[in-house]
């Protein structure tokens, strides 16, 4: 029997996939609110994974960091922008040199964790999974992706890391997670603003004349990258793009789930990071400076 618990702190569609995969592989989790969450008025949430055709159902106990004390191992897939204050909230019941996993978009907050809690064994992770919340607690896994998880300086992969090779899912350890998370960043930056934009799911990228879109702010992204001292991650980048375009045809970005839903965007952890890389490096970002204007009464759409 396997003695771990995690943690999940953020029960969007990605929270909810992981949870209900460890549910399934017998691995005990249970999923994190913050004080004052309405929700924490339920002591167990049920959620209902649809996946190939098949429907299961899975129940979690839901608690607060106060009454989860202490926290070992923690899995973080908010949303990037409320990533650092989430965990700012979890401090106290956090356990000493606690495993913390980031799964979230972007880049950015990786670095501000690291500095600001080095007492954490911080991770980070990247996952080309596709998932979406149908209605409810219903989420449907929409394409199969790889998951990696690494952490700077670790090597090889710890004990803990056989829960995820457990899961049903196709997920990896790397010792270079930098290179990982900036080419999981540089597709994201391709694929999730147009959907938002364009109100598509993933699958329309590859129809005429969004496929040229893609073509040329996959160009643009991939001379920043490499500006940027990250050719090996922006190498080959379209072709990878609509790959994860073709496996995960049917899904809605998190962009375009969050613009549907009337809720913020990760953008400033992914086209207006990559515009001030960019800036930084002297790089022309054009198409991606236009799709950042363009996006603007997307994501604050004018009353």
């Amino acid at each position: 029997m396997r003695s771990r618990h995690w943690h999940i702190l953020g029960a969007g569609s990605i929270g909810s996939l992981f949870a209900c995969l460890f549910d399934k592989a017998g691995i005990s989790c249970s999923l994190l609110l913050r004080d004052g969450d309405p929700a924490l008025t339920q002591t167990t949430r049920r959620i209902q994974l649809r996946a190939g055709g098949l429907t299961s159902e899975h129940s979690f106990p839901v608690t607060s960091g106060a009454h989860a004390a202490p926290i070992h191992y923690l899995l973080v897939c908010t949303k990037a922008y409320d990533l650092v204050d989430g965990l700012a909230g979890l401090q106290p019941w956090l356990a000493p040199n606690a495993v913390v996993v980031l799964l979230a978009n972007g880049l950015g907050y990786q670095q501000t964790v690291a500095a600001r809690w080095p007492q954490l064994a911080v991770f980070s992770g990247s996952t080309t999974e596709g998932a979406f919340r149908e209605a409810g607690q219903r989420v449907l896994r929409a394409g199969r992706g790889t998951t990696w998880i690494g952490g700077r300086g670790t090597r090889d992969a710890p004990d803990w890391f056989s829960d995820w090779e457990a899961i049903d899912a196709r997920c990896g350890w790397t010792e270079d997670i930098d290179t990982v998370l900036w080419r999981k960043f540089a597709i994201n930056c391709a694929i999730n603003p147009l959907t938002a934009l364009h109100r598509c799911r993933n699958g329309a990228l590859a129809e005429p004349g969004l496929a040229d879109e893609v073509r040329a702010l996959c160009l643009e992204i991939a001379a920043i990258g490499q500006a940027a001292g990250q050719g090996e991650a922006v190498a080959g980048l379209y072709r990878s793009v609509m790959e994860v375009v073709a496996a995960t045809a049917d899904n809605r970005s998190s962009m375009l789930q969050d613009v549907l839903a009337g809720r913020p965007t990760e953008i400033g952890f992914l086209t207006s990071f990559l515009v001030a890389t960019a800036d930084a490096q002297g790089i022309d970002a054009t198409h991606n400076k236009a799709l950042l204007a363009a996006l603007q009464p997307a994501i604050h759409p004018v009353s």
